[in-house]
């Protein structure tokens, strides 16, 4: 972990051939090796560690779901349904909206559980734009109202349209919003089969007995558990058929601590897994969490905006050890605080008219403020500029991160001091993080093969494929799983 580096020694556990090889290089070559970049001039200990990594890794390239889901029919959504998604919110939803719509043919239901559902995005799409019958469920009641009122606008439109067309008496109908925290598989259960929720779930459960209900469980990016939670649901629960599931924030995933843990965690799920008695931790499920995609089509200011806000992050470690002792045996998470550095950044660089350099090296020069990443605005670098006071900006993110972790005030800590000395070392940060973040990729995909193999070891009654759906350039977390009942 990068912040435990700076209180020993910043070198320890990393070959110091590969630091020194490393140190000297560009930000765009750092920032290019969690995709597996190498130069023929690097260590060869260096590239055989990045090499293999990258191939550990499960591909991302976009798959070619039209010869892989014979009958998916993507829509072209329009501005109506589309107003407040940005562009990468667009394009999963109009993506995943296809997807599970061509599931939902193949197992012969009309009904759609969206969990996790936000705003409801997901939920509007597949009910006014693939007509199913769709219950959105959020843990948060605010999510729910604003999913009712906007499909409640979007009806409208909807409604109109219909009265044009040769399409005039059928019903447009909007997504069912639930509220409630689903803490596990039983509790979902319970949810599905309880009939006063859906009209159409109710339908179903007043069929005969020889008919069965049919839904489709999805989740685009359903946090933590939640994700395994749908898979066991669609396991135990016979009204599901199928299951179209995007997880992510791995970190929040519980973890059995022993074998003799009984508890339903978030991984390991398989029995394939559990039998090798792999712990991750907590470490390794944060770092499931990167993105080589994401790195690699950031631009140089970008790049290194984020590695100085690891540099801070890191020197507020020797704040904690040396102030807060019993906070940092915690293993705080201090949150992101990127936006605030950089609108206090920029105020001070308007106040003096002055370009920026970069913090680790007088090459690299960044004079612009509106940086651009995959479309999508980022941060941008705090520079090394003389009239960008570097331990001003520290001191901020250090009592912004002290007021996140509500630790006791403290008037007398030496933040110019910790600063002065964390800063020689400020330009191991992006060497460092790289190689460490090369690593991210693999512990994700032994987190998705883990539950890739929890339901092949369903045997012959599950079908089950996984594939990367999204372009990973605009949504890195882009793997899903499908799996259907046979």
């Amino acid at each position: 972990m990068i912040p435990h580096a700076f209180l020993t020694d910043h070198k320890n556990g990393v070959d110091k051939d590969w630091i020194e090889c490393l140190r000297n290089e560009p930000v765009e070559s750092i920032a290019q090796i969690p995709s597996g970049f190498v130069k023929d001039d690097w260590p060869s200990s260096l590239k055989n560690f990045i090499t293999t990594s990258s191939s550990l890794a499960f591909p991302r390239e976009q798959a070619d779901l039209e010869k892989l889901l014979p009958n998916m029919q993507m829509t072209s959504l329009n501005n109506v349904i589309t107003q407040g998604m940005n562009q990468k919110k667009r394009h999963e939803i109009e993506v995943l909206a296809a997807v599970v719509s061509s599931v939902a043919r193949d197992v012969e239901t009309n009904t759609v559980i969206d969990l996790g559902a936000g705003q409801g995005y997901l939920s509007q799409v597949l009910s006014f734009e693939y007509n199913l019958s769709v219950m959105a469920i959020d843990a948060s009641s605010h999510h729910g109202n604003i999913t009712h009122a906007r499909a409640e606008r979007i009806k409208k439109h909807y409604d109109a349209k219909m009265r044009k067309s040769s399409l005039g008496g059928r019903d447009v109908t909007i997504p069912k919003t639930v509220t409630c925290r689903v803490l596990s598989s039983d509790m979902l259960k319970t949810l599905l089969e309880t009939k006063d929720v859906d009209p159409t779930v109710t339908s179903c459960h007043s069929k005969s007995s020889n008919d069965t209900c049919s839904l489709l469980l999805t989740g685009l990016h359903a946090c933590g558990d939640l994700s395994v939670t749908m898979l066991r649901t669609f396991l135990e629960c016979k009204e599901v058929k199928a299951v179209v599931s995007i997880g992510c924030c791995y970190n929040l995933l519980s973890e059995e601590e022993s074998e003799q843990d009984d508890a339903l965690c978030g991984f390991p799920v398989s029995q394939g897994v559990k039998s090798t008695c792999l712990h991750l931790g907590k470490s390794s499920r944060d770092l499931a969490c990167q993105s080589a995609d994401r790195w690699k089509c950031m631009e140089k200011d970008a790049s290194l905006h984020n590695f100085e806000l690891h540099a801070f992050r890191a020197a507020f470690q020797m704040v904690l050890s040396r102030y807060f002792p019993e906070t940092l045996n915690a293993s705080p998470t201090v949150g992101r605080q990127g936006k605030a550095l950089r609108r206090k950044q920029q105020r001070m660089l308007v106040s003096t008219n002055h370009p920026e350099e970069t913090f680790s090296s007088q090459r690299l020069v960044n004079s612009n403020l509106d940086v651009k990443c995959c479309g999508a605005e980022t941060d941008v670098t705090l520079g090394k500029d003389k009239n960008v006071d570097r331990c001003s900006l520290f001191e901020n993110f250090s009592l912004s991160a002290m007021h996140r972790l509500k630790t006791n005030k403290v008037h007398d800590i030496d933040f110019a001091g910790i600063w002065k000395e964390a800063e020689p070392f400020a330009e191991m940060i992006g060497p460092y993080w790289s190689l460490r973040a090369t690593l991210g990729p693999v512990l994700e995909t032994l987190i998705l093969l883990d539950r890739l193999l929890f339901l092949q070891e369903q045997g012959d009654s599950v079908e089950v494929v996984m594939l990367p759906i999204f372009n990973p350039s605009v949504s890195p977390r882009n793997v899903a799983l499908i799996a259907k009942k046979v």
